[in-house]
């Protein structure tokens, strides 16, 4: 009877364990929600009308940056319990850590002032509310989720609103006549059109953002495999990339189909996208009133759910300022959050024009990214910091080459 009893846990344990990574699914999603938001809309949409397919290996080589890099500042949160903030403050020099945590706070601001603003144009073209209270609303609605939330719930919700959003691009996409041959060529092969490269780097900016490495760290941090053993940790690390992977794969696929959707119906016609509200009023006589309705409430998910994730970002690198963990209970944390969502919506009152703002904040971003890249490969590569977990020479040096080539994009950018 034993015997049996015995046999029938290990069988129940063996069919839990193939549902064991479903455990680890969650903080990969977080991510994926910031580079499909309204900042990636605006670069994506600008650059899929005005050079076609041309740069969708933009997207390819930005998909593959961030898997590695978020796939990296995972291990550091699994390994040693603290976000790359925290990592910072304790461990790197303060002449580093400080002016980097505090341009990373700049770009959370950037970050938040893109997600809340893309908000207000979808309640724009959904509902005609003005973008000023469009943003308030937005703006409200993720504090009042930061505020009262708590992770779990707060990754159902992102988990939903990424479902809302590739669905509504799978409609799109069956609305089309795309050249997928010239799509799928143009997704492996670079090309730079002339006058393409600060789109170029709005896109980078917009897929490999640097809040979403704080808030990647952030997220697997606060589960503890630190202190769960050495088994643990392992198996962290194992399905962590898979998360990763798959998360991250999400993302490219939505990213590359705003670029095919704006190749197929703008470029071919010959029109240049300056505006997301345009881009939802042409879509109505090319493809139909729903689906311009489809894309504005998609758009709105990917406000929404962005503008909560850039707020726990902020609260994340303001916390770790002080040597402490995200929770919203902390005042660090929650001044964080209050902070980059309040100075975000003051600036949108301030602009005059929308689009140029969404293109604008993403290449802050690219601006800001070296700085965070460079302090997270120095900290992720120390054995001090790692233990054994440490990257290895050649994962060094593949992480310091992503970093030196975001670099020399930016210099490129700033003498174009």
């Amino acid at each position: 009877m034993n015997i049996l009893k015995e046999l029938k846990n290990k069988n129940h344990r063996r069919y839990l364990g193939g549902f064991d990574f479903f455990r680890y699914i969650g903080p990969g999603l977080l991510v994926t929600v910031g580079f499909i938001d309204p900042g990636n809309w605006a670069s994506n949409f600008a650059a899929g009308s005005a050079f076609g397919y041309s740069l969708l290996w933009v997207v390819s080589l930005s998909t593959v940056m961030l898997i590695v890099l978020q796939h990296n500042v995972a291990h550091l949160g699994i390994v040693t319990g603290l976000c790359l903030s925290e990592a910072a403050t304790r461990y790197a020099p303060a002449w580093v850590a400080k002016p980097v945590l505090g341009t990373a706070v700049v770009a959370s601001v950037s970050t938040s002032l893109a997600e809340i603003l893309g908000g207000a144009i979808a309640l724009e073209m959904l509902f005609d509310i003005p973008i000023p209270a469009g943003a308030v609303l937005v703006s409200v609605f993720a504090g009042v989720m930061l505020l009262t939330g708590t992770y779990k719930r707060i990754e159902r919700a992102i988990i939903a609103f990424v479902s809302v959003i590739g669905l509504s691009f799978l409609y799109e996409l069956f609305l089309i006549d795309a050249d997928w041959v010239t799509a799928a060529r143009s997704a492996a092969v670079p090309s730079l059109p002339q006058g393409s490269l600060p789109i170029v780097l709005s896109v980078l900016g917009a897929v490999v953002m640097p809040h979403n490495l704080f808030l990647h760290s952030e997220v697997v941090q606060s589960r503890e495999f630190n202190r769960q053993g050495a088994g643990r940790i392992k198996r962290a690390l194992r399905y962590e990339f898979l998360d990763t992977l798959l998360s991250m794969l999400v993302g490219w696929a939505i990213n590359s189909a705003m670029i095919v959707l704006a190749a197929a119906t703008f470029h071919a016609g010959g029109t240049a996208v300056d505006e997301l509200q345009q881009a939802q009023s042409l879509l109505e006589p090319l493809l139909g009133s729903n689906a311009a309705v489809v894309f504005a409430v998609a758009l709105l998910m990917a406000g929404l759910a962005s503008t909560v994730t850039s707020g726990m970002a902020a609260g994340s690198i303001f916390a770790g300022i002080f040597g402490e963990s995200y929770n919203i209970r902390d005042v660090h944390s929650r001044l964080g959050v209050l902070l980059s969502l309040g100075v975000a919506l003051g600036t949108i009152f301030l602009i005059g024009d929308p689009f140029k703002g969404l293109i604008v904040s993403q290449m802050v971003l690219s601006l800001q990214l070296p700085f965070t890249v460079f302090l997270q490969v120095g900290l992720t590569s120390s054995r001090r910091v790692m233990g054994d977990y440490a990257n290895s020479r050649a994962t060094s040096a593949m992480l310091y080459a992503i970093a030196a080539g975001v670099t020399v994009l930016n210099i490129m950018l700033l003498f174009a």
